[in-house]
Formats: structure tokens, C-alpha cells, sequence
């Protein structure tokens, strides 16, 4: 009697392997959807980075005065972009990043006007008119748990952490 010799997969590995798929797809895509919005997020980041270069330069040169003038200057110009509303900064030098959330830009519309918060300081302390030095960044979402561990004077935001950049959360 000869013995035969199997060829191909048998129908129970075939389908091990097809659940095995489905589970791994049913965990990676909530994960990279998450990746997407934060990647669309560090729009804001970015938005907000020219707003920080104006106010470490303005302290450098004129303290708290130039803070005060560049703000001003810098909330007359505008700042929108596809998922940005808006960046505005105060006159303390906080910059909050407002952003814009709908249907046709890819962000869900619960995080529509939901902000990142900016917070700078010098040597752990707020700007004031006696400060001297370069300007450490704290950025704030729901959280603020990395700011605070680095002991940065800190303002919250309202953007869901699972969306903020891990610097702001």
C-alpha cells in the first residue's frame, strides 16, 4: 500500500490563519487611525512654532515688553489652516493652538475647537521682567503629565490626549 502524500493546507489551518489576520486588523486599526489624527495634529505643532520662535526672540531682546508687543503683532496677522483654526498668543507669551475639526478634513468633529496650550519659562518660572535666559516650552493637552515632570510652569488644553503629540500629554 502506497501512502499519499499531502498537498496544500488542510481547511482548519486555512482558517487559524484567516482569524489570526482578522484579530491583528482588529487591533491595528483603531491604533492607526489614532496615528493618523495625531499626525494631522502636529499641524498645530508646527503652527505654533513660528509663534514660539517670534516670543524667544521678543524676551531675548526687550523682556517681557517685547512679549507684550510681539503677541499683539502676532494675533493681528492670520493663522488658518486646513486644521488649524487659529494660533493665537497672549500677552504672557502663552500660545494656544484652536483646532478645526469637520467632515471634509479628516478630524473628527468631536475635537472641533479643542486647544494646545504653549506655556513658556524661564529657569521653571513663569516670564517676568526679571528673567534672564532661554525660554523652556511647555505644551498642555487634557494632560500635562510631561511638563509637569520636567517641573515647567504648565497651562491644560482641551485636546483628548490620545491625540496630542507625547510632548503634550
Amino acid at each position: 500500500m502506497l501512502k499519499q502524500t499531502q498537498k496544500g493546507f488542510t481547511l482548519i489551518e486555512l482558517m487559524i490563519v484567516v482569524a489570526i489576520i482578522g484579530i491583528l486588523a482588529a487591533i491595528a486599526l483603531p491604533a492607526y487611525q489614532d496615528y493618523t489624527i495625531r499626525s494631522k495634529v502636529s499641524e498645530g505643532v508646527i503652527g505654533a512654532s513660528s509663534a514660539k520662535a517670534l516670543i524667544s526672540e521678543a524676551f531675548q531682546t526687550d523682556s517681557i515688553q517685547g512679549v507684550n508687543v510681539a503677541s499683539t503683532a502676532w494675533n493681528i496677522a492670520a493663522s488658518e489652516s486646513k486644521y488649524v483654526r487659529n494660533v493665537t498668543v497672549a500677552t504672557t507669551g502663552v500660545i494656544t493652538v484652536n483646532f478645526k475639526a469637520n467632515t471634509g478634513n479628516g478630524l473628527p468633529t468631536t475635537i472641533d475647537q479643542t486647544t494646545l496650550v504653549f506655556t513658556p519659562s524661564v529657569t521653571q518660572a513663569v516670564l517676568a521682567a526679571t528673567s534672564q535666559g532661554a525660554i523652556d516650552w511647555a505644551c498642555g493637552s487634557q494632560t500635562t503629565s510631561t511638563a509637569q515632570g520636567r517641573n515647567l510652569p504648565r497651562n491644560a488644553g482641551n485636546l483628548p490626549a490620545k491625540y496630542a503629540p507625547s510632548e503634550c500629554r
